[in-house]
């Protein structure tokens, strides 16, 4: 597998995420970069967007912000572009980004995500890493945590 590593999205590679595309099926489930990145932008929960690059090639993106009411890292927008998926990019991604908002926020009590219930890949991946779900959810999507 390629060494990955998170970027901050810049004037650089913004288009590389922009250009991001994920498997026909899964479009139903991810909505397209550019809506992340807006979200990002002009967004009030204060998500913030990072690049997944690989061997110095832009191959996904995630973004991640806290919640004030339990310190909760929540993470959102998880792509890894189909050409690149099914390598284990998507949980090195998700373990990197948790290590470093444990480095860079030490209040944090854990981590949050949430995906819609008919996401069986996901549900596979988030649990591979340790996340299990709460029973909660947010809007139409099922809740998964991990305790730090």
């Amino acid at each position: 597998m390629s060494q990955i590593s998170l970027v901050p999205v810049d004037s650089g590679n913004w288009r590389a995420v922009a250009g991001l595309t994920v498997a026909p099926h899964q479009r139903e489930w991810v909505a397209p970069p550019t809506y992340y990145l807006a979200l990002c932008q002009y967004g009030d929960a204060g998500w913030r967007p990072l690049a997944v690059s690989a061997d110095g090639e832009i191959v996904g993106f995630l973004m991640w912000t806290i919640d004030p009411e339990d310190d909760a890292a929540w993470i959102g927008g998880v792509i890894i572009d189909a050409e690149r998926q099914g390598t284990g990019l998507g949980r090195a991604a998700i373990t990197a980004l948790m290590e470093k908002v444990l480095a860079e926020e030490p209040q944090v009590t854990g981590f949050a995500l949430s995906y819609e219930p008919d996401n069986e890949a996901a549900r596979r991946a988030y649990a591979s890493v340790g996340f299990a779900e709460t029973g909660e959810t947010e809007d139409t999507e099922v809740v998964a945590r991990l305790k730090r």
